[in-house]
């Protein structure tokens, strides 16, 4: 039995380190899945030589997007890109980037849970605080109704209302994303000029203290070269 411990205890050991298991359910009730929302923006922290992941559920023939930026990095981090990627349900992946900010942007073609990864690997020794910004939107923001809103005429006036309506709430929603871009950027220079404002003030105190040590050094030596000998005293 100790053997059958000890093994079961390598083999724990030994199992590679994932991502967390925050996937969706598996559905075996019969209550329908929490969807939650079309668009999601937030900042997180990825550990050192470790992986987060997080599901978006979206609809056939939606428009996904993913943005992401990183604002710092903490710890002993050299390296401040991140691999980030997105699959499908079936788990085929759609498309990576591996920089310091990117975006992935592809048309969803089936109904389902899809994947967004973030991995620092590359950084064992530091972590990353990353801001996200991805979500899901749909050409008329109604895919249920979308065929029956094709049939109407678009010489009602109602209907003209209805469309142009959309298509501001379009507009809004791609100057929404734009500005959570430029939001992305603010955050990340704002920690950069914090950064750069912390090591100028340390450098230029540390070469302040190098300066004065060496004028003492200096005039120590002055002192020495100037100094009198006393005469010796004469013998007897």
């Amino acid at each position: 039995s100790s053997m059958l411990l000890l093994g079961l205890l390598a083999l724990g050991l030994l199992r590679p380190a994932g991502c967390p298991r925050t996937g969706p359910l598996s559905g075996s009730s019969d209550e329908p899945l929490f969807r939650g929302a079309d668009r999601y923006d937030f900042a997180v922290v990825i550990p050192a030589g470790a992986a987060e992941c997080f599901w978006q559920f979206a609809h056939q023939s939606g428009n996904f997007f993913f943005s992401y930026e990183v604002q710092r990095a903490t710890g002993m981090a050299s390296d401040r890109h991140i691999l980030a990627t997105a699959s499908d349900p079936n788990g085929l992946r759609l498309g990576s980037s591996q920089h310091v900010r990117g975006q992935i942007n592809f048309p969803t073609k089936e109904t389902g849970f899809y994947q967004l990864c973030l991995s620092n690997q590359h950084n064992r020794f530091g972590s990353m605080q990353v801001y996200l910004d991805f979500g899901v939107y749909y050409q008329g923001f109604d895919t249920e109704n979308e065929q029956q809103a094709e049939r109407k005429q678009l010489n009602d006036t109602l209907d003209a209302i209805g469309v142009s309506m959309r298509k501001l709430q379009l507009h809004v929603f791609h100057m929404r994303r734009f500005y959570n871009f430029a939001r992305m950027r603010k955050g990340a220079d704002s920690f950069l000029l914090e950064s750069n404002y912390s090591y100028v003030n340390w450098w230029s105190l540390a070469q302040s203290c190098v300066i004065v040590l060496s004028g003492a050094l200096q005039l120590c030596f002055l002192k020495r070269l100037f100094a009198v000998q006393p005469a010796a005293r004469p013998r007897c």
